[in-house]
């Protein structure tokens, strides 16, 4: 048998689970439900009669002729409107009327400013002769992700990593790159206008 707590929780259950069910539809009162009303699509459509029977207009021409010469429309002082056809006046004295005056135009020489001096730094490696050795290196430092170039001069290939506006950034990659090529670079500053 059932101890007495467990017939009292069972029961107490049994009553909450009615009330929680029932007593809101009997405290709710009258329930009015709404149906939706669907108005069913017809599969052909009722036309009017007055949709079905149209009549097809002739189309018209005017009578409307242009004249042969040019019409020019003059307005007095006392502002009425005359309509008149006239010849067209002289070509002489239009091509006068439609050149325009000469306008001077001064033309001043803008100063050229490079803006990125001293804004960006390069760390210059190493000079090689062999230039096959400079291209691997270079290589070999975009593998790690350094940012990597080789510049010809002369009889050398020299090897530059950068540029980067960070000169802090750059100081501790010339030590990183002195551990693994055995030579310490030069931090020098970019000049973009002067390859």
């Amino acid at each position: 048998m059932a101890s007495k707590f467990q017939s009292r929780l069972v029961g107490t259950i049994v009553l909450v689970a009615v009330g929680v069910i029932v007593l809101p539809d009997v405290l709710d009162g009258k329930k009015l439900h709404y149906k939706e009303e669907f108005a069913s699509i017809p599969i052909k459509p009722e036309l009017d009669s007055d949709v079905e029977n149209f009549e097809i207009l002739e189309p018209v021409e005017d009578d409307i002729s242009l004249p042969e010469s040019p019409v020019t429309a003059t307005v007095n002082d006392s502002e009425e409107r005359l309509a008149a056809v006239s010849e067209p006046e002289p070509a002489v004295q239009s091509e006068q009327a439609k050149q325009p005056e000469p306008v001077e135009i001064a033309v001043r020489p803008v100063e050229e400013k490079n803006q990125y001096q001293d804004s960006a730094w390069i760390i210059q490696l190493m000079a090689l002769k062999n230039h096959d050795n400079a291209v691997a290196l270079v290589e070999d430092l975009q593998k790690r992700g350094y940012q990597a170039h080789v510049k010809k001069e002369n009889n050398f290939t020299r090897v530059i990593v950068g540029p980067d506006v960070s000169k802090s950034k750059l100081e501790r990659q010339v030590k990183e790159l002195q551990k693994i090529t055995g030579s310490k670079g030069q931090l020098l500053k970019f000049k973009p206008l002067n390859p």
